[in-house]
């Protein structure tokens, strides 16, 4: 049995309310980075975490926190989310300093078949920059209600 665990991007699941439907699928199907998994082995999931949002130039190390929730639980490998992968300026320093903290975890880089990365990341940023009303403008009564 693989004890799996997947990282996501904080942006992609509490901003734009990512559910990791597509990665888990992909497990549950055994495609993209699950594909090469066994046949014969079960594929366990222990636990999905989202990333420890920016850990500045400073602190790479603060995504430790997060990888013990997984690790204390025997997790063999670590999935990176195709939107980490995708998206995230620190994923480097996150998998040498998880490398560094956690040797006996695979690190595997990916989830569910991508998709074209420039294509992903003009979608993400369209998505993180859309306008919308916020508690300003209901204060001040700019806000419009439909």
């Amino acid at each position: 049995m693989a004890r799996i665990g997947i990282i996501t991007c904080s942006n992609c699941t509490g901003e734009l309310d990512c559910s990791s439907v597509v990665c888990l699928a992909d497990m549950r199907k055994r495609k993209g980075f699950f594909k090469d998994y066994p046949p014969e082995e079960r594929l366990d999931l222990v636990g999905i975490i989202s990333c420890a949002g920016c850990p500045t130039v400073s602190a790479p190390k603060k995504i430790l926190r997060r990888v013990k929730s997984l690790a204390e639980f025997r997790v063999e490998a670590l999935h990176f989310s195709y939107c980490m992968t995708a998206l995230c300026p620190f994923r480097e320093k996150y998998v040498k300093v998880i490398q560094e903290a956690y040797p006996e975890i695979k690190l595997v880089m990916g989830t569910h078949t991508p998709i074209d990365p420039a294509e992903f990341q003009h979608e993400v940023r369209d998505m993180l920059c859309a306008g919308r009303i916020s508690m300003t403008d209901h204060i001040k009564g700019t806000s419009v209600r439909k």
